[in-house]
């Protein structure tokens, strides 16, 4: 057998999973410092998650608010969350994709 012949060099590999494991984690600090926002109804109600999903505000126009009426505003504070999710999904997906590519296509729990 040749030294070296085609086999991988395990320091290399071990090198490369070392940073790829400390840009996803920079990467998702950065996520969960980085704000994004959904809204529904016109902006009557607007959502803020954090890049990880976690919801960090909501603000309600008082024109929203009908105490006859507060199915309509519950939908619209679902439909502002959904939206400010969605912007997060897609903020990890800009962030993370490039790196878990390199792991092998995917990690379990993201959702890519």
């Amino acid at each position: 057998m040749i030294p070296g012949g085609g086999q991988p060099n395990m320091q290399q590999l071990l090198q490369q999973a070392q940073k790829m494991q400390q840009e996803l984690a920079q990467a998702q600090e950065e996520l969960a410092r980085t704000e994004v926002d959904g809204q529904a109804g016109g902006g009557l109600v607007k959502a803020t998650v954090n890049g990880s999903g976690e919801l960090r505000g909501l603000v309600i126009d008082p024109k929203a608010v009908d105490p006859e009426d507060t199915e309509t505003l519950a939908d619209l504070v679902v439909a502002a969350v959904q939206a400010a999710n969605e912007n997060a999904q897609q903020l990890q997906q800009q962030k993370l994709g490039p790196l878990t590519q390199g792991l092998g296509g995917g990690m379990p729990g993201l959702p890519f």
